[in-house]
């Protein structure tokens, strides 16, 4: 499996909603902070994005997709004065695939959802990714487009295994989305993802992630790059914004602490898969990310 991929099971997606939007006049939505990523794709007009806490209003013009992966809450509104609606009552007054209509609709058109995940690592992997992923309507490939379309019309026509393939399309609307801005951004972001732009990165971080148990060295992992030991660590720290040993020790003990809640392995039987043949140092860089030592996690889980 590639490391997108990896790192999108262990956020486990394990529920998504869609609904449309057709707005007319003055208007203003608010949306309350929560867990998982909502998403917008604009139709036709143009409208604005403002995260709370401060910061420039984003405008948002026909063929914009955007992912608010931070957790924050914001507002899509026409006008600032606008009295903002609650969206969390506003959207549930119609049914999944549907389209809500506010002031009469004709201005404003668009499609939002949100995805849910069960993954106990969802906010530190979401945490990695900027509070607002915009993709403009020139980078807004067909794909994406169609695949919002197909999701709201099995949402809002269900046939004989809608609920499966709605869950599919979902899932991959959110991973062309991320190969979109990582396709746009990579050159001046930093973090795992623009990493995966770099061929020589993806290919160490594919090693890692394909032989997490293996005994990797700095040496070993420029030789996967196919760059020099010095050049490489360089070159890890500035795309991925850390050392790579220290994302190889993450990622091990994200994976650890995967298989202790949910495959109910023991310890020494979890340590050598992710690296480590001594449980006391795998103990000890256990509580170093995760902040519990590997049984205050597993009971901790067990319940």
């Amino acid at each position: 499996m590639d490391p997108l991929s990896e790192i999108l099971s262990l956020l486990k997606p394990n529920s998504y909603g869609f609904r449309g939007l057709d707005a007319g006049g003055e208007w203003a939505l608010a949306f309350g902070a929560d867990d998982g990523v909502r998403c917008y794709a604009l139709q036709s007009g143009a409208c604005w994005l403002a995260l709370d806490g401060g910061g420039e209003p984003m405008r948002l013009a026909a063929g914009d997709f955007v992912l608010l992966p931070g957790g924050k809450g914001y507002r899509l509104y026409s006008a600032s004065e606008a009295p903002a609606i609650d969206a969390f009552r506003f959207f549930p007054t119609v049914p999944a695939g549907e389209t809500a209509v506010l002031n009469g609709g004709g201005d404003v058109c668009g499609v939002g959802g949100y995805f849910g995940f069960e993954g106990m690592h969802a906010e530190r992997l979401l945490a990695m990714l900027p509070p607002v992923v915009h993709i403009r309507a020139e980078a807004n490939k067909a794909a994406l487009r169609g695949s919002i379309e197909r999701l709201m019309r099995e949402l809002r026509e269900p046939q004989p295994g809608s609920a499966l393939l709605a869950e599919h399309l979902a899932q991959a609307l959110l991973i062309e989305a991320l190969r979109l801005h990582l396709a746009e951004n990579s050159r001046h972001s930093t973090g795992w993802l623009f990493a995966l732009a770099d061929k020589q990165m993806r290919a160490a971080i594919g090693a890692m992630h394909a032989e997490p148990g293996r005994k990797w060295t700095l040496e070993a992992l420029a030789q996967v790059a196919g760059m020099s030991r010095s050049s490489f660590a360089v070159r890890f720290k500035e795309t991925v914004g850390e050392p790579a040993m220290d994302y190889l020790t993450r990622w091990r003990m994200m994976l650890a602490a995967d298989r202790l809640a949910n495959g109910g392995a023991p310890i020494a039987v979890v340590a050598p898969t992710v690296g480590y043949e001594s449980e006391s140092a795998f103990g000890a860089a256990f509580k170093r990310v995760m902040g519990y030592s590997p049984r205050q996690f597993a009971k901790a889980t067990a319940g």
